[in-house]
């Protein structure tokens, strides 16, 4: 998983994120907290109520209690860490703070919110801040959440509060809506996988909500001195076929692309190597098209149907700044699979997740995780589960693995899993006995070290490699061992997920 500073911010006051209510902002607005451009300093600068500051600041408490705020997520979504900004509150910031979080309708009255009764959840205990610094807090909780509580004591002044996660969009009430939806925005779970270049603006802009207030306000590259194209990769929230798109190129005036194409691929669970793997089969939805500057672009009868897609990839021709990328369409029904999981029996439900990875504690947090809208609600729900595992549990799972090098192990696992699983070690099987022998024994060795056998994504992999990459981290230490074994167990469940929903696959 990237590290959490990487992720959405699902409060970020572009895509709608509001402070709600403080107790008390005398020196510098509560609006302040959730600002998208970074805190300043300005020396001179006071008001009629003291030195002016960019953040929230509540006056110097004189009595027992201390200082909140309540806000609403723009984006609902799991939480996996906060950054509590301090930036210039150097005499005057909290000596600590703490966030609870609820689950609340997003038109919640601030009468249940801030009564004793509501439905608060300690997300983030009373933890030490440090003044004029980046605070950042690692989140463990999996859970959906959409408004927080920002308690800081006894008072003082954070410049920003940043809410990093992945967007859980209520896809039931968007399918029961029956009506186009923006497939690609950040409200619905979009998100960009890669880009080549975001110099001047960040790519994640494509994706939120109205039309951009500014030319920093969209994703734009550096001017390109030599032949070629620049290009973004995006996921879509959920699977779907798209019916029209909007390119955006506002604000964008002597540095607008002069033209774009965009290119589509249904491939749940894709990983970022299968993405920008220059073998992959993209097929063209919007064929290189003009694009003219400061302009709203619409396409519907320019698109071919290739039908449902899981991602899209964005050219530009040559360089240059696009604002906002809209793809209206219509989300896919969850796979049959997917919604027979859904509705299985708890005990059934967590045998069939035990095909994409043996820790039984891992399959029924998954389990318990259910209703899935969507594959991407599962893979978020999978990857959550994995985030609470322990060292037992990893050893759990690899059990579960045929051991390189094992005949006769190979031969029961392909013949018990069927079509879906063909292709895991499949270098291993079509080995010749020396390199076969050679892989045995390597794992033998690995596990007398480590205690475990030998854990490798091995798809696409030969024998040779599987062997080569045995020998390079058969002297790690144990600790830095364990991490690696457990990053290749993610990996294999992320390539066995689309082919457990996929209805035409033999699950045998």
């Amino acid at each position: 998983m990237p590290h959490f500073t990487e992720l959405t911010d699902l409060a970020d006051e572009r895509a709608g994120g509001v402070v709600l209510m403080a107790n008390d902002d005398f020196f510098a607005e509560k609006e302040n907290l959730l600002r998208h451009a970074e805190p300043i300093w300005i020396g001179d600068r006071y008001t009629d109520r003291g030195k002016w500051m960019d953040g929230w600041e509540s006056r110097r408490r004189r009595t027992s209690g201390h200082d909140f705020c309540v806000l609403r997520l723009g984006l609902p979504g799991v939480i996996r860490g906060v950054d509590i900004n301090t930036a210039f509150f150097k005499g005057n910031f909290p000596e600590f703070a703490a966030i609870d979080a609820c689950a609340a309708p997003p038109e919640a009255p601030l009468e249940l919110l801030g009564s004793k009764d509501a439905p608060w959840f300690p997300l983030i205990p009373k933890t030490p801040l440090l003044g004029d610094a980046h605070n950042l807090v690692p989140v463990a909780s999996g859970q959906r959440w959409t408004h927080l509580r920002l308690q800081i004591f006894p008072d003082g002044g954070v410049a920003r509060l940043r809410v990093h996660g992945e967007v859980i969009p209520d896809w039931d009430a968007l399918h029961a809506r029956n009506e186009l939806v923006d497939l690609v925005a950040l409200q619905h779970g979009g998100r960009v996988i890669s880009s080549n270049d975001a110099f001047f603006g960040s790519h994640e802009n494509l994706l939120l909500p109205g039309r951009a207030g500014s030319m920093k306000d969209g994703w734009e590259t550096r001017r390109k001195r030599r032949p070629g194209h620049d290009w973004v990769i995006l996921q879509l929230g959920a699977r779907g076929a798209i019916e029209s798109v909007q390119v955006d190129t506002n604000h964008f005036k002597g540095n607008f692309p002069d033209r774009c194409s965009l290119e589509v691929l249904d491939a749940p669970g894709a990983t970022l190597e299968t993405l920008t793997d220059p073998r992959t089969a993209w097929l063209p939805l919007l064929p290189e098209t003009k694009l003219s500057a400061h302009s709203l672009h619409s396409f519907a009868r320019e698109l071919a149907r290739p039908g449902p897609a899981t991602h899209v990839r964005l050219r530009i021709y040559p360089d240059g700044g696009v604002s906002r990328l809209h793809l209206w369409g219509h989300p896919s029904p969850p796979p049959a699979s997917l919604v027979r999981l859904n509705q299985a029996e708890i005990a059934d439900a967590v045998e069939e997740l035990l095909r994409l990875c043996g820790s039984r504690r891992w399959a029924e947090a998954v389990a318990d995780a259910r209703h899935f809208a969507s594959p991407a609600a599962l893979l978020h729900a999978a990857e959550r589960a994995f985030d609470a595992l322990e060292r037992d549990d990893w050893l759990e799972a690899f059990a579960a693995h045929p051991r390189l090098g094992d005949r006769d192990a190979l031969r029961a696992k392909f013949a018990a899993t069927a079509a879906w699983a063909a292709g895991e070690q499949a270098g291993a099987a079509a080995a010749d006995d020396a390199t076969l022998d050679a892989l045995a024994q390597a794992n033998h060795d690995y596990e007398a070290r480590f205690g475990h056998i030998f854990i490798l994504c091995a798809t696409g992999k030969s024998a040779a490699q599987m062997l080569a990459d045995l020998r390079g981290r058969e002297h790690n230490p144990p600790d830095i061992e364990l991490a690696i074994a457990a990053e290749q167990q993610r990996a294999i469940t992320r390539l066995r997920l689309p082919k457990l929903l996929d209805d035409t696959l033999d699950k045998r």
